[in-house]
């Protein structure tokens, strides 16, 4: 997934999520209900994105996918960075994302649980 504005647009498909820039305008991060789901850089080239992962998953990717690195800046159990330079299609790319949003959803209380999975295409 290349198109910059389609990634941002799909990343902000997903409910209750707002994409803010608290550690300055090179960094984009999206949050469910308030806690982040995805970080992206994109005036990096290629553009890289955190996601965070289940811990197993995350090893598998990384063996599979040259593209999928141990997290940059983040905890390297949990996440995952992901450089979109073109090498991972973009249904992978948004089954990624959509992993990501879903890990962390599930760390949300049960009321908030029930207010979103609902509303999740």
């Amino acid at each position: 997934m290349n198109d910059l504005s389609r990634l941002r647009d799909h990343l902000l498909t997903y409910p209750e999520t707002t994409e803010e820039t608290p550690f300055g305008p090179e960094a984009l991060v999206y949050k469910v209900a308030g806690k982040m789901f995805a970080i992206m850089t994109p005036d990096d080239f290629p553009v890289r994105m955190n996601l965070k992962c289940d811990p197993d998953r995350a090893l598998d990717l990384r063996d599979q996918h040259e593209a999928i690195i141990p997290g940059w800046h983040m905890n390297k159990r949990h996440w995952n960075t992901v450089l979109l330079d073109g090498s991972l299609n973009d249904t992978f790319v948004e089954e990624l994302i959509r992993h990501s949003f879903e890990c962390v959803l599930a760390g949300h209380p049960k009321k908030v649980r029930e207010k979103i999975e609902p509303l999740l295409k």
